[in-house]
This record gives C-alpha cells, sequence and structure tokens, in this order.
C-alpha cells in the first residue's frame, strides 16, 4: 500500500486496521522489534553484547538516514537538530489538511522561497474546505521553510534537483494498480505495461504521463483493492 493523504495512522491492510499496530507511523519501531525477536532467535548461537550492539546500531542508522532523506525531502542543504520542529509542524499540516504527501514534496520544489506562495502547493490538497480553513498556517509554514532554505545559501537550482532527487513524481498508488490488475483480468494488459514503463523511472517528468501523479480519486477512498487490502490479496 502506499500512503496518499498524509495520516501517520494509515495502513493499508485490513487485518490491521483495529489494532493500527503496522500503520505508517509505527514503522521505524515495528521494524526495531522485528530485529529484536531475530535476536532472541539467533541467541543461542551468538555473543549476547553483540547482538544488543547491533540493535542499538539500527537506531543509530535509521536516525542518520532520516536525517540525510529529510534534508533532501525539504530543500535543506544538510540537517540541523532544530529542522525536527518545521519538519513535524509540516506533517501535523498535512494531516490536518489533509494533503497528497507525495504531490505536496514534488510541488514544494517549485515554491520559490524567497516569495512563498500556497498557490503552487494547491493541487496536492484532496479537499478545498481544509485548505481554506488551513490557508493562514500553511503560508505562516511556507514562510518559515523559505526562510530555513534561504539561510542555506545554495543556488536554486542545485536545491532543486536534490529536491527532485528524493521525491518521486510517480508511486504505485493502490488504485492505478488495481485499475491496471482489473483490466489485465478481462484480456488488456497495456495499462499494465503502461504504469510499469512510467514506474520505472519514477523521479522524471514525463510528458503525457501526467495522469499517474494525480491524486487518488473520490470513487478510490474507500473501495475495496483502492484503499485497503487483506493479507491473501
Amino acid at each position: 500500500g502506499w500512503v496518499d493523504n498524509f495520516d501517520p495512522g494509515w495502513t493499508p491492510n485490513t487485518t490491521d486496521a483495529q489494532g493500527r499496530r503496522y500503520c505508517f507511523a509505527r514503522q521505524p519501531a515495528i521494524a526495531r522489534w522485528n530485529l529484536e525477536r531475530l535476536a532472541e532467535a539467533l541467541a543461542p548461537l551468538a555473543d549476547a553484547d553483540e547482538l544488543a550492539a547491533g540493535i542499538e546500531r539500527y537506531g543509530e542508522v535509521y536516525n542518520a538516514a532520516f536525517a540525510t532523506t529529510f534534508a533532501a525531502k525539504f530543500g535543506l542543504a544538510a540537517w540541523d537538530e532544530d529542522d525536527a520542529d518545521l519538519v513535524d509542524a509540516a506533517f501535523s499540516l498535512l494531516q490536518r489538511a489533509e494533503v497528497d504527501m507525495t504531490i505536496f514534496f514534488r510541488r514544494l520544489a517549485l515554491v520559490d522561497p524567497q516569495k512563498p506562495d500556497l498557490a503552487a502547493l494547491e493541487p496536492a490538497f484532496y479537499r478545498s474546505e481544509l485548505l481554506a480553513l488551513h490557508r493562514d498556517a500553511l503560508g505562516a509554514w511556507l514562510s518559515a521553510w523559505g526562510d530555513r532554505v534561504l539561510a542555506d545559501g545554495e543556488p536554486a537550482a542545485q536545491r532543486v534537483a536534490r529536491m527532485n532527487a528524493a521525491n518521486p513524481c510517480y508511486v504505485l498508488r493502490n488504485y492505478l494498480a488495481q485499475q491496471a490488475i482489473e483490466l489485465a483480468e478481462r484480456g488488456d494488459p497495456a495499462r499494465l505495461h503502461e504504469l510499469l514503463a512510467v514506474l520505472r523511472h519514477p523521479y522524471d517528468e514525463q510528458p503525457g504521463q501526467e495522469a499517474y501523479a494525480a491524486r487518488r480519486p473520490d470513487w478510490a477512498r474507500d473501495k475495496p483493492g483502492c484503499s485497503m487490502l487483506s493479507c491473501s490479496s
């Protein structure tokens, strides 16, 4: 499954819908939990201190990867501890305003940090009334983001290139996969082949393929196969 509108509690699996043990926000913790269970299985064969050090190493590697990845996604030359507040505020707004995560990050590169304008991000919003409700807060966040980006003092082209290399234009959204599957089951594999061709270059703008970079349509919000799946799907 793929996150459309940002929701830390989102899970793609029907069997996880009640407890949300494996939801998006819990992935780092669940990854560590799985490693701890692996360490338990290996305990009779390995040194306990080495296993414990390996578990702790996971946290170090994850934190370093998080900093590098999110600095690139937000267009920052390097991560600073103070950037955590800016990132947390962004994700809070993305959730409250029901914003498409993929489109938001891709189009953030289009915003001029010297004159931050929300217009470039409007295609990422699923509900116009939520955009209107949070417009002021979003504008304030964009201004703060612009100040932070400008503080790096790097050329705009360099920043934009780094952002576009970290933020895909195309992702395998559930509804796109479901459409391709349904057509293939009826004997028409053309959509499947076209989708695969687009996804081979997810970070490149591909003229004529804009439909594959669009928001999830409303009809797919709760449709089986387009929103959640079972383990056996």
